[in-house]
Formats: structure tokens, sequence, C-alpha cells
């Protein structure tokens, strides 16, 4: 089992190259493996003449992808302690290389975000030009959960979300719906899983040109087809104004006040406080500093602060925490190394983010 299908769809001299994650077992979660087998594939159809566009779906009815193993990820961190973790840190450096060819992509390519997209899956569906999102869409940035952060290119689409909206979901691991991801930029468009298959038909009958442009407005007309079922009440949109004022300013402590005292398991605002009540105050604060760096940076300078936070925090023993007690263990009691925000120190929080000893290299695509 390889747990990625690939195949070209299609007929005549220019067809379309279709990926699919296929370990509906794990929810299609990324492993090493995976990576690389996605990243050979986008590299050929990227240069190869015939490959006029490229779809990329999941296996399976759940989801798209729950995001990286982060289990394997742990499992690396502790059998090397203080790092370098060959397995965890190179897994990162794949991922980005993988990411960055489909943000980078020449051609049209489309992501079917059907079920859950969480993390690394996440992480595709942003890289891609053509997004769609269907009525079990459930798109979340757990992290926080766990001790990690939005990474494969979070600090860069969480950053051009309307108003506030990219730190509240970065820092309460809130979900959110196709509604949602329609309206922060995530999606652009909603169809029902059930219409598929019939877009992979169009897809498979379309008369494509040597012209990207082009091919791209042929994918616009392939899913431009009135969705077969409602779209979701949206939750982001109305609860912005809340949002905007719960995020305010440039301080976490104050913001960290806001969440604690707006918890409510009534609302989805309440139970998203929630999430960032139970999660780890250090992941908080590096999370919170990460986002505000990276704005106004470029892509490729995104990635690598991204690697950088990513490989000092495998080598930390708060991520294989947080995963201890969410997923090994399922007690739900991790035992993070600070109570609150206010008592992470600044010397602590800046280690995260100097340049480690023996790195991966990021190694982008030209």
């Amino acid at each position: 089992m390889t747990g990625v299908h690939q195949q070209i769809i299609g007929q005549g001299d220019k067809r379309v190259g279709h990926l699919t994650l296929d370990a509906p077992k794990t929810l299609n979660s990324l492993t090493r493996d995976m990576v690389e087998l996605m990243t050979e594939a986008l590299e050929a159809w990227r240069d190869d003449p015939s490959i006029a566009a490229i779809f990329i779906d999941g296996s399976g009815e759940k989801a798209f992808c729950a995001g990286g193993d982060v289990q394997a990820l742990r499992n690396s961190c502790i059998e090397n302690p203080g790092g370098p973790c060959d397995y965890a840190e190179n897994f990162f450096a794949r991922e980005y290389r993988m990411n960055y060819l489909l943000h980078t992509c020449p051609k049209p390519v489309v992501c079917w975000g059907h079920g859950v997209v969480m993390g690394g899956g996440l992480g595709i569906l942003a890289g891609c030009s053509h997004r769609v999102v269907s009525e079990r869409t459930r798109i979340g940035m757990p992290e926080v959960t766990i001790a990690l952060f939005p990474d494969v290119g979070g600090s860069w689409f969480l950053n051009k979300m309307p108003g506030q909206v990219g730190r509240f979901l970065a820092l309460t691991a809130a979900h959110i719906n196709a509604a949602d991801a329609l309206f922060c930029g995530l999606g652009t468009i909603f169809l029902a899983h059930e219409q598929k298959q019939a877009v992979l038909d169009r897809l498979a009958e379309t008369l494509w040109t040597d012209d990207a442009t082009t091919n791209a407005e042929l994918v616009d007309e392939a899913l431009a087809t009135p969705a077969t079922t409602d779209l979701p009440a949206p939750q982001l949109e109305p609860a912005l104004d809340t949002i905007n004022a719960l995020m305010a300013g440039n301080d976490l402590k104050e913001i960290s006040n806001r969440l604690l005292d707006s918890r409510d398991e009534e609302s989805w605002i309440g139970k998203a406080c929630n999430g960032f009540a139970h999660g780890s105050k250090l992941a908080a604060s590096w999370i919170f500093r990460q986002l505000n760096e990276s704005a106004g940076r470029t892509l490729e300078q995104v990635f690598q602060s991204e690697l950088i936070l990513g490989t000092n925090i495998m080598r930390h023993p708060e991520f294989s925490e947080g995963v201890r007690a969410l997923l090994v263990d399922k007690d739900r009691n991790p035992q993070w190394s600070y109570l609150q925000v206010a008592d992470v120190p600044d010397d602590v929080l800046d280690g995260f983010f100097e340049t480690p000893k023996e790195m991966p290299s990021l190694n982008l695509p030209a």
C-alpha cells in the first residue's frame, strides 16, 4: 500500500493527471512516502506538455486528508530527544517542497476538499488554484491542541483572511464548514460530493489547449454547475465582529484573557474559546508570533521560517506530550509546560525562532 494512487484521465494529446490520497483507514493522513509520491507526480506533470490540468482528491467518504501522521512524527521525536529527529524533520522539509509545487504550479490544479480537511490536508487544499468544498467539508487547524502550529503555509494563507479570522482559527482550533471556507478564501467553489464523478467526466472530455490561462478557464467551466445540495449555514461571517474584538491588538496576554472569559459550551464561539483554553500556551505563543512575523513575507520566506519553527518544535517535548494526551493515551490531560501565556519566558520563545543546527534544507523547486 503506497497511500497514493495516480492515473491519467481523458483522451487525445492533452489530458488530466489525477492524484488520490488512498489511506482511508487513517483519514488519508500523510506519511513521508505519500509526500514523496505526490512530489514526484507533481514535478512530472508540471513539466509534461501532455498534462493540461491536475485533480487531487481523497479516498473514502470521510476525509480528504486529516493532516500528517503525527504519531509517526512523535515516534521520531521520542527516539531522538532534543534532535535531530530525522524522520520528523525531513517529513516537514519534503512536505514543504510538495506544497510549494502546488502554490507555484503553472497549470490549473483542482482539489476536491470533501470531509475532514486538516493540517497537511489543508496545506494541500490551500495550495491549489481551484478549491472545491462540499456539504460535509470540515476544516480545522487543531495544532494548538497538540503543541504544533498551522504549518505548510498556514502563516501565508491565514494572514490573508478577512479581519482577524486567521488569528482566531489558528489560536482556537475552531472547525469551519464550506460556507466559512468560501468566506475566508480557503474554498473557491461549493459542490455536492455526489457531483465529483460528473466533474471528472467533464474534465476528461475537455478539449485542452497549449495555454495555461485558457485551460484554467476550461476548469472553471467544468466546475460551473449548480450544487445539488444546500450550502451549510455560515459560522464565521456572522461572528466576524466578535472575532475581531476577541483578537484585537498585539498583546497575547490580553487576547488570552478575552478568550478564557468567553468560554461557553452553548455557542460555536464559546466552543472555539474552549479549544484555546485546553491547548498548549507555549504553542499559542509561537503561533501568535509566527503569524505576526510572517505578514508581508514572500511564500518562500514563509516556508523557510515555518521549517525552522517546525524543526525546533520537533526537538522539544511539548509536541510529544500533546500527541500523547490526544491520540496515544487519549486521556486528554496533557501536562503542558506553562499554564498561561504570561508564564512563557521570552528567551524560551525566542529559541523556537533561531535556526537550529543540522536542520534539513528546504530545497524548494526552481
